[in-house]
């Protein structure tokens, strides 16, 4: 089996994927459709919703397509506005009472620098969850993953198929493992010498 990128313990069972306009976290997407917009994407917040602005023409395929790429560029601005610790804890209490039924109820969530080999960790006796610094400036979408699978880990303290079970409900759950699963390849490369110019 392959290995959890968070813990290195056995990766869950597959599951379908999730339809890719269900969103990478809370907020819903709306697609609007414009005649005066000829190759133009764009995307912004409107309170909860995504807007997503495509030329009138464009195909479903490319509209799911186009979707998924503003998704992830939105999330990877908002992720480069770094979170602080109080964010953090804000963040760990709207994934809880979104995915956990407000379960997990966390006593500190901290970012930390001396965690190299984690993405992150916690200790359920304590209710205090730690993501690795090295997460800053990633995706929310993964920040987010990493997050709910330490709050899970209060509820359930293994990787056994009840963890798994409280994980499914997040939609990016697959997309993020990869990503991680993408990082950790990438550190593990050699690295080659910079070409030089003449």
């Amino acid at each position: 089996m392959p290995v959890d990128p968070l813990h290195s313990a056995a990766r869950p069972p597959r599951s379908a994927p999730s339809p890719l306009s269900s969103g990478s976290d809370a907020y819903a997407v709306e697609v609007r459709r414009s005649s005066r917009r000829r190759r133009t994407v764009s995307a912004y917040r409107e309170g909860e919703r995504t807007v997503v602005l495509i030329p009138a023409r464009m195909s479903e395929a490319e509209e799911k397509r186009w979707v998924g790429v503003m998704l992830d560029r939105l999330a990877a601005q908002e992720s480069k506005r770094m979170l602080g610790d109080a964010e953090l804890a804000d963040r760990a209490q709207r994934l809880s009472a979104q995915y956990l039924d407000g379960r997990a109820r966390p006593a500190t969530v901290r970012w930390v620098t001396n965690q190299n080999t984690r993405w992150g960790s916690c200790t359920p006796a304590e209710g205090s969850i730690r993501l690795s610094h090295r997460l800053q400036g990633m995706p929310e979408y993964v920040v987010d993953y990493v997050l709910l699978h330490e709050l899970a880990h209060l509820l359930v303290p293994g990787h056994g198929p009840r963890f798994w079970e409280l994980l499914k409900a997040y939609p990016r759950t697959e997309r993020a493992r990869g990503y991680l699963e993408g990082v950790v390849a990438a550190d593990r490369l050699p690295h080659l010498p910079a070409a030089r110019s003449e």
